[in-house]
């Protein structure tokens, strides 16, 4: 696969100084980084996104995620290796990337209300719409994984 673009940062770098900012802002949150692993690559498995979903494994395995965990990540529902938390967020992951098809469930929506705080609620979502822009962007341009 050919890139189609591979300045698109320095052409639009004031909007993406703001993309970066609010990932930034998400590392310093109130959600665990594993969480956090876990949804961006949950959410970049969905939308095929072979630049994320190297990036996120990669960070993920750096900061000592079990491989089992996200060799078995797409099987979530079937693995016993998550937490309810885990499994509430990875059910909500789901849910708002493939919005058009769910239309983020009441029932997913009540597992996320029983394992987070409102706080984290919000962070979880922006985390979820923030890790769904950068699939968009990394797969319209094509972007290439480094392995």
């Amino acid at each position: 696969m050919q890139p189609r673009q591979n300045n698109y940062f320095k052409l639009a770098e004031p909007g993406f100084k703001h993309v970066f900012a609010l990932e930034s802002a998400l590392k310093n949150g109130p959600l665990e980084p594993k969480l956090l692993h876990l949804v961006k690559l949950r959410a970049s498995q969905i939308n095929s996104c072979v630049f994320c979903i190297h990036l996120h494994t990669t960070e993920a395995l750096k900061d000592g995620e079990d491989p089992m965990r996200l060799y078995l990540l797409t099987g979530w529902r079937e693995a016993t290796l998550y937490s309810s938390r885990e499994r509430a967020a990875l059910a909500w992951t789901e849910a708002l990337t493939n919005l058009a098809q769910t239309g983020a469930p009441d029932d997913d929506w009540g597992l996320v209300e029983a394992a987070f705080t409102a706080e984290e609620r919000s962070w979880l979502s922006l985390a979820i719409g923030a890790i769904n822009l950068w699939n968009r962007l990394q797969v319209g341009f094509r972007a290439t994984h480094p392995a």
